[in-house]
């Protein structure tokens, strides 16, 4: 039986094993999906270190993996070859309920299509996942996340009662309440128009820089890519290291 994997231990300057890691560690990942005449090769030997508070775009065509990328990052695809690090822990075998845990502590998700629960309030979705984690100032904490987002007096509408991008700020609330290592972002302007969309990335870089917390941002807009400390892009089902451009400390 695996053990649940365990809270990093405090290291000599008073941090932890996880901030002093690497957010994210891939090593010599793999991924088929599909059998026999069907089965198609998405991830194809991928080696990636992103340190940790480090901003990283990946950009590449339709169908090159992206997505799988991150359904893998966030344990809920698994790999068929390789190690997987998450915050200094490798979440390669853990089981479902074991990643269900782990996410819940650590990794946030923002999606394109927002994906909150239409008959909760804006501070209902944000709260749900503090809920999930046993913590009574839930609701505290969701009402500052949704006030650091601008939505203030937004927090009794219902998902129906906001704009797209107004939606987007909760899914951004919501995925930065439980304060997680990683904050990993699917297309999150993709649904919105250009000045929204533009608005939406401005808050989501400033909000992840604010929580010192690791952010991965998969994109078709190279200029969006391009506000990243880093830029990689994928094809094939493969990371491409001439395509990887290091933009420094930003």
């Amino acid at each position: 039986m695996i053990p649940s994997p365990a809270e990093p231990p405090a290291l000599a300057d008073g941090h932890s094993a996880a901030e002093a890691s690497p957010a994210v560690v891939f090593s010599d990942v793999s991924l088929t999906l599909g059998r026999d005449a069907a089965a198609v090769s998405v991830l194809n030997d991928i080696d990636l270190t992103i340190p940790a508070g480090q901003s990283i775009g990946v950009v590449g065509p339709s169908g090159s993996g992206k997505t799988t990328l991150l359904m893998v990052m966030s344990g809920l695809e698994r790999v068929d070859r390789g190690r997987v690090h998450i915050a200094g822990t490798d979440i390669t075998d853990l089981s479902e309920d074991q990643m269900a845990r782990f996410r819940g502590r650590h990794i946030g998700i923002v999606f394109q299509s927002f994906h909150l629960v239409p008959n909760m309030t804006a501070l209902e979705n944000v709260a749900v996942p503090l809920e999930l984690a046993g913590r009574n100032d839930a609701f505290d904490v969701a009402r500052r996340e949704l006030q650091a987002v601008g939505l203030a007096d937004r927090i009794t509408h219902r998902p129906s009662e906001l704009s797209g991008g107004e939606q987007q700020r909760v899914a951004i609330a919501r995925a930065l309440a439980p304060t997680p290592s990683l904050l990993i972002a699917d297309e999150p302007t993709g649904n919105l128009d250009q000045e929204t969309g533009r608005q939406i990335a401005d808050l989501l870089f400033r909000r992840a820089k604010e929580a010192g917390t690791t952010l991965v941002l998969v994109t078709h807009d190279p200029g969006l890519a391009g506000r990243c400390i880093r830029s990689v892009a994928m094809r094939s089902g493969r990371l491409s290291d001439a395509a990887a451009v290091d933009r420094g400390a930003a």
